[in-house]
C-alpha cells in the first residue's frame, strides 16, 4: 500500500452487495488505466447483507482497498469517517449503488490538478438513464433545492445533490462539515461558496441504481431545506422581520398623529391594533435571525465577521439595559394615562392611541431584555 497517495476515494457504503463489486472493479480498472496512485476507502455503515465481505474479499488481491466501518447511520457521518482516514492530496466521493459511472472520475481529479477547490458532477447537463431518478426528485426537488442554493449562496451549480464530487485536500481544511445526513452534500458546497473556494462542475452519466434506494423524499428534502435556510437567516427572517416592521412602525405613527381617510372611509385608532401586531411579529423575527446566525457561527462552522463584531460589542448587559429602558418607556406612558384617568375622578378616556403605543414598547421592550440571555447562550461555542 502506497503511504502517500494522490487520490483518495470514498466510498460509503449501506447494503449494497448487490452492485458493489461491479463498482469496485470498474474504480480499479480506472484507476489501472489511468496510471493512477490511489487509495479506495469503503465506509460500511452498519450493512446488513454481504457487502462488508465482498470488500474483504476483494482486499486479498488488492492492497490500496481499504474497509473501514462508521456505527452511526447516515450519509454525512459515513463520508465524515471517510475523509478523517483519508491521506490522498485529492478525495473523490460517490455512492457504491451502481449510479455513477466510475470511469468518469479522473475528469474530477483534472479539474482540481487545474486549479479548481471543489468539483461537483451535474447530472442533468450529463445523461440521465430512464428510470434512474424519480421525476419529483428530477423536476421538482432538487431544481428548487439547486435554485434556493444559487439564489442564497450565489454559486452557479445546477446539480447540488449529485454525490458524484471530488475535493482538493487544502480546500477540505478550510471549511467544517458538521451534518450527519444526506444535507452533508448541501452543507459542502455552501460551506464552500462561503470560503469563496473555486466550485466546477462536470457533466456526467447517471444510471439506474441497483439495489433498494436509501433515499427518503420527503424527510431527506426537508433536511436539505432546512440546512439551506438555517444558513440563509436574511430570507427566512430579518427581510420578512424588517419589511413588518418598517410597515407597522410607519403606520403606526401615521395614525397616531393623523386619522387617514382611506377609500372615503375615515379610519381612527382601530388600525393600531394591527400595526402594533406587525411591529411586535416583525421585531421577534429580525431577532430570530440573530439567533440563527449565532447559532450557525458557534455551532456549525459558519463565520460572518460583521456578526462576529457586533456580538463582541453588543453585550448581554447594554442589550438587556436597552430592553429595560424601552419596557419601562411603555410602563411610564400607562402611569400617565392612569394618572390621568385618577385626575379625571376615573372617568371616561380616550387614550386608546397612546395605550397602543406603551403596549407595543413595553412588548418589544420585554422581548429585547430575554432576547440578550438567548444570544449568551447561543454565543457559547461548541468545545
Amino acid at each position: 500500500m502506497n503511504p502517500n497517495p494522490e487520490i483518495s476515494l470514498i466510498l460509503p457504503c449501506l447494503d449494497e452487495e448487490g452492485a458493489i463489486l461491479s463498482c469496485l472493479e470498474e474504480i480499479k480498472g480506472t484507476i489501472r488505466d489511468n496510471s493512477l496512485v490511489a487509495e479506495v476507502i469503503v465506509v460500511d455503515n452498519n450493512s446488513r447483507d454481504n457487502s462488508a465481505q465482498i470488500v474483504k474479499d476483494c482486499q486479498l488481491t488488492w492492497p490500496e482497498l481499504r474497509l473501514i466501518s462508521e456505527k452511526k447511520e447516515g450519509y454525512g457521518f459515513a463520508y465524515l469517517q471517510g475523509l478523517r482516514n483519508a491521506k490522498g492530496k485529492y478525495i473523490f466521493m460517490a455512492d457504491l449503488d451502481g449510479t455513477y459511472d466510475f470511469k468518469e472520475f479522473p475528469q474530477f481529479i483534472n479539474k482540481l490538478r487545474q486549479g479548481a477547490d471543489l468539483v461537483i458532477g451535474n447530472r442533468f447537463t450529463g445523461k440521465i438513464s430512464d428510470k434512474s431518478m424519480p421525476w419529483p426528485h428530477r423536476y421538482i426537488g432538487n431544481p428548487f433545492l439547486s435554485k434556493l442554493v444559487r439564489l442564497f449562496f450565489k454559486v452557479k451549480i445546477g446539480d447540488i445533490h449529485c454525490g458524484a464530487r471530488a475535493i482538493s485536500r487544502a480546500a477540505l481544511e478550510k471549511i467544517n462539515l458538521y451534518t450527519g445526513g444526506m444535507e452533508f452534500a448541501s452543507e459542502m458546497i455552501i460551506k464552500a461558496a462561503q470560503k469563496n473556494l473555486i466550485i466546477s462542475e462536470i457533466p456526467i452519466e447517471y444510471r439506474r441504481r441497483i439495489g433498494q434506494s436509501k433515499l427518503h423524499s420527503l424527510t431527506d428534502g426537508w433536511r436539505h431545506l432546512r440546512f439551506i435556510l438555517l444558513y440563509s437567516p436574511l430570507v427566512l427572517f430579518f427581510l420578512p422581520g424588517a419589511v413588518l416592521f418598517s410597515l407597522g412602525a410607519a403606520f403606526m405613527l401615521i395614525f397616531y398623529f393623523f386619522n387617514p381617510v382611506i377609500w372615503g372611509v375615515q379610519l381612527y385608532v382601530h388600525p393600531m391594533f394591527l400595526f402594533s401586531v406587525m411591529i411586535i411579529l416583525g421585531y421577534q423575527l429580525i431577532l430570530f435571525s440573530g439567533f440563527s446566525k449565532i447559532y450557525a457561527i458557534t455551532h456549525l462552522g459558519d463565520t460572518n465577521r460583521l456578526i462576529e463584531s457586533l456580538f463582541r460589542h453588543i453585550t448581554i448587559e447594554k442589550t438587556g439595559l436597552a430592553g429595560l429602558l424601552l419596557a419601562i418607556g411603555g410602563g411610564i406612558i400607562y402611569l400617565s394615562i392612569f394618572i390621568g384617568w385618577l385626575r379625571s375622578d376615573l372617568g371616561s378616556l380616550q387614550e386608546i392611541k397612546s395605550s397602543m403605543i406603551g403596549l407595543t414598547l413595553l412588548v418589544v421592550g420585554i422581548q429585547t431584555f430575554f432576547a440578550a440571555f438567548m444570544f449568551s447562550i447561543l454565543g457559547i461555542k461548541n468545545k
